[in-house]
């Protein structure tokens, strides 16, 4: 079993990761700037800013995996990239791999196609979806002894999004996975979860840039 740092554990995305790390038999510590009102039995908590040297110390000490599900919205859009590269650092010095959860916008419609981030993003998607992929780009610029997936979710993802896990996911590469019927895709945080660990768990956890649906 692993050792899993989860940095933004209490979220939407962390805490569906974190429920299936433990299910799964790791040890989790749990980054987050407060403790949860019902703090999950088994879970080390880390309190603070992940962005803090010591805290970003204590958080990944003795942890084979770091997982990367902040928020990139509101005052928090330059969080995640700031993020992603001080982790590249660590990574580098101590071989904890990293996963990170990312947006849509990072993905291209096809192989020959910019990314939706190249092109006309809507004003209120914009801070986020240029922080999810700045974040993308620091991982691209890593060393080659970095091992790190970036998750791209699909079009509908997040607690608003109405809809139940599946139980299944489709894995992808870079270029966004649409159902052919209604031309958009969907994903609960469970069946992202379920994608994050069997990446974790693979013997080759290094896949780059990755898109996951329901």
């Amino acid at each position: 079993m692993s050792h899993i740092t989860v940095i933004g554990g209490n979220g939407y995305t962390g805490a569906a990761i974190v429920s299936e790390s433990l299910e799964r038999g790791h040890t989790v510590t749990v980054v987050s700037r407060s403790v949860p009102d019902a703090p999950v039995e088994g879970v080390a908590y880390v309190t603070g800013s992940a962005l803090e040297p010591a805290v970003l110390d204590e958080a990944l000490t003795g942890a084979d995996f770091a997982v990367v599900a902040v928020s990139s919205r509101g005052g928090e859009a330059q969080a995640a990239p700031t993020l992603a590269g001080l982790l590249v650092e660590r990574a580098a010095q101590s071989g904890v791999k990293l996963l990170v959860v990312g947006g849509f916008s990072s993905l291209r419609p096809s192989a020959d196609e910019p990314r939706v981030i190249e092109g006309e993003v809507p004003e209120q998607y914009l801070a986020e979806a240029t922080a999810g992929h700045d974040s993308l780009e620091a991982l691209l610029a890593a060393p080659s002894g970095v091992s790190w997936t970036f998750f791209s979710p699909a079009a509908h993802y997040g607690s608003w999004v109405e809809g139940k896990p599946s139980g299944a996911y489709k894995l992808g590469g870079e270029v966004m996975i649409l159902d052919p019927e209604t031309g958009t895709s969907y994903l609960h945080a469970d069946d992202l979860a379920d994608a994050v660990l069997d990446v974790l768990e693979s013997d080759q956890p290094a896949r780059g840039h990755v898109s996951v649906v329901s």
